[in-house]
C-alpha cells in the first residue's frame, strides 16, 4: 500500500505538500524520508522523469511533471503500475489547483491543504487487489464515495511502467556521495592549481632577478661613474 506521499519543487527541493502521516508511520519512515530528500536535492530538469528506488522493505517511486516531483513510499510488493497511476492522479490535480503559484512560494508546505486530496486518493489506491483485479468487498466499500465506474476506469488506464528504471537507494546515495567528493576534489584541485601558477610566476621572477641583477648593478654604477666623471 501507499505509506506516505510528498510533493517537492525540482529547482530547489522545497517541499510543497505532503500526506498527514500518523505517528507510527512517521517513525517507521523517518530514515526513508531523509534519504529521499538527499536524492531529490540532486534532481534537476534533465533528470529521469520517473523512477523507482528500492530500499529494504519499501520502494520509493517518483514522477517529475512541470518542475514538480511527486513522491510516494510504498511497500516493496505494491504494484509499480498502481504507484505511478497514483502519482499521475496527484500531478494532474496539483497542477490544476496550483498552476502559476508553484514558482512563487518560498515557505515549505505552502500547499498543505492538498493533503485532503492526497488522503482521498490514497484510500482509493489502498487495496492493490481491488484495483488490479476489480470488484470485491474492498471495492464496494471504497467506491461508496466514488463514481460507480471510476475503479474500472483506473484499472483500464494503468500506465505501462516497463520502461521506468528501478534503482537501489544505497547505490544512489553512494554515487551521490562520490559525486560530491569528486566535485569537492575538483574545486580543491582548481584552487591548488591557481596557487601553483602564482608560485611559478614568483619563482620565474626571482630567477630573472638573480640572473640580471648583477648586470643591472654594474650598469647602474657605470652610469653613476659617467655622471660624476663628466658632469
Amino acid at each position: 500500500m501507499v505509506r506516505s506521499t510528498t510533493i517537492f519543487r525540482v529547482t530547489d527541493g522545497l517541499p510543497l505538500a505532503a500526506s498527514v502521516d500518523d505517528e507510527n508511520t512517521e517513525k517507521a519512515l523517518t530514515e526513508y524520508k531523509q534519504q529521499s530528500k538527499l536524492i531529490f536535492r540532486r534532481l534537476n530538469a534533465n533528470s529521469e522523469p520517473a523512477c523507482s528506488i528500492e530500499s529494504g522493505q519499501y520502494t520509493l517511486h517518483y514522477l517529475i511533471v512541470e518542475k514538480v516531483i511527486y513522491m510516494c513510499i510504498c511497500d516493496s510488493n505494491y504494484p509499480r503500475k498502481l504507484a505511478f497511476s497514483y502519482l499521475d492522479e496527484l500531478s494532474k490535480e496539483f497542477q490544476r489547483s496550483y498552476e502559476g503559484k508553484i514558482d512563487g512560494v518560498t515557505r515549505p508546505y505552502a500547499f498543505m491543504g492538498f493533503d485532503t486530496f492526497i488522503s482521498k486518493t490514497t484510500r482509493l489506491y489502498r487495496d492493490s487487489r481491488t484495483l488490479t483485479q476489480g470488484g470485491g468487498t474492498a471495492a464496494s466499500s471504497s467506491s461508496s464515495s466514488q463514481p460507480p465506474n471510476q475503479l474500472d476506469q483506473l484499472n483500464e488506464n494503468l500506465q505501462d511502467v516497463t520502461r521506468i528504471m528501478t534503482k537501489n537507494m544505497e547505490d544512489l546515495l553512494w554515487r551521490g556521495d562520490s559525486l560530491d567528493r569528486m566535485s569537492h576534489l575538483s574545486t580543491s584541485l582548481r584552487s591548488e592549481s591557481a596557487k601553483y601558477r602564482k608560485a611559478a610566476r614568483n619563482i620565474n621572477l626571482q630567477a630573472l632577478l638573480r640572473k640580471w641583477a648583477p648586470v643591472g648593478g654594474i650598469g647602474f654604477f657605470f652610469i653613476l661613474f659617467i655622471w660624476y666623471r663628466f658632469f
